[in-house]
């Protein structure tokens, strides 16, 4: 069989190359061509655009990008044709992928959906044309199995693959002198996310918090694919080490962490690193934000279990002092995540989810 798969970030990229793996371990004969990033091109197929291109965020960031975006979507609707694959895979990405479904369903395409745009967040009458234009939808958050049926749509947990990618990653024994770091000092760890516009805004008022724990090694938590002057708010602090594309590695050694708004939180969440979440955009952005969305909570961890488990600091309340305070708090007294690790579940997300498609494509 033939699949076409599109993610547009980091994430997504991670968990569809985890969905590749598995649909070869479903499917010999599986063949891959994808809009993606270094992860699934590591797995094997064909990339015709990286996610990179792509990795706008914010509501004003997509309003001044659109013209890019939509060459972008013209692009790939005529490779999707061209290709003609038995199944289109869409993972997150919601605003460029309902467009991709919206052409892929017209024409005659299997549409499947792997980890729901977060129409339960703002807008949920989007959920009508998801519906409308995808074949069957694979959710990653329990919650989602609930939201769907109040649109009269039966949908599919096929578990957390966030959990399957903690649960699979294996600590390096040699992290810190890899790293040259000292193994005697506590970690505190920054996530300041993978997009240029998130750490651009939030990195310069991390780098002060940092200031206020020099008895503490801090690390920052880098994306090699952006651009190194983003992290420049960093250098020159002594306690601060700036350590790329080891995220796993940093938390799994990290005592407490703050973490950008995403799917980095729930990653967090599952390593039982106590954090703090925070969040910075525009004011455009964060107006148009708080007007739409639908839901009490930005972290994925408070979202699952419908409470506040982690504290939320977001625009006005992203402090310097704010944030040190909350990290003092969470050094002496940590996290409970129980609730969170019974919510998700034991399900192998990929395997579920491979399953799922390949089962799919056998009723066609």
């Amino acid at each position: 069989m033939k699949y076409y798969l599109i993610a547009g970030e980091r994430s997504g990229d991670l968990h569809a190359s985890n969905l590749m793996k598995a649909l070869k371990q479903q499917d010999p004969t599986a063949e891959f061509r994808y809009f993606g990033g270094d992860y699934m091109q590591a797995v094997g197929g064909e990339q015709v655009v990286h996610y990179k291109e792509l990795a706008f965020m914010g509501f004003w960031e997509v309003i001044v990008n659109l013209r890019t975006v939509a060459r972008y979507i013209k692009q790939c609707k005529k490779d999707i044709d061209a290709w003609k694959p038995d199944a289109l895979i869409l993972v997150d990405y919601g605003g460029f992928n309902l467009k991709i479904a919206e052409h892929a369903k017209k024409v005659g395409h299997k549409v499947i959906y792997y980890i729901s745009p977060k129409v339960w967040a703002w807008n949920q009458k989007r959920a009508y044309k998801i519906k409308a234009r995808v074949d069957k939808m694979l959710c990653i958050l329990p919650f989602e199995v609930d939201f769907y049926k109040k649109f009269n749509w039966e949908v599919e947990y096929v578990g957390s693959p966030v959990m399957d990618a903690v649960k699979g990653h294996t600590a390096n024994p040699n992290f810190y002198q890899d790293n040259n770091l000292d193994p005697t000092k506590e970690i505190i760890a920054i996530l300041p996310g993978s997009r240029k516009q998130e750490v651009s805004r939030i990195l310069p008022v991390l780098a002060k918090v940092a200031k206020q724990f020099t008895n503490y090694q801090v690390i920052v938590a880098g994306v090699g694919n952006l651009p190194n002057e983003l992290y420049e708010s960093i250098t020159g602090l002594n306690h601060v080490s700036l350590v790329f594309d080891q995220t796993y590695d940093v938390l799994a050694h990290s005592k407490v962490a703050i973490v950008c708004s995403g799917t980095a939180t729930l990653e967090t969440a599952l390593f039982t690193i106590p954090q703090v979440v925070v969040y910075k955009t525009s004011v455009f952005s964060y107006q148009i934000g708080k007007a739409v969305i639908k839901v009490p909570y930005i972290g994925l961890a408070n979202l699952i279990v419908g409470e506040e488990v982690v504290k939320e600091l977001v625009q006005g309340a992203c402090t310097v002092e704010a944030i040190s305070s909350q990290v003092e708090y969470l050094l002496t007294n940590g996290t409970d995540y129980k609730e969170l690790t019974k919510a998700i579940g034991n399900k192998v997300a990929s395997e579920e989810a491979a399953k799922a498609v390949v089962k799919e494509l056998s009723n066609v």
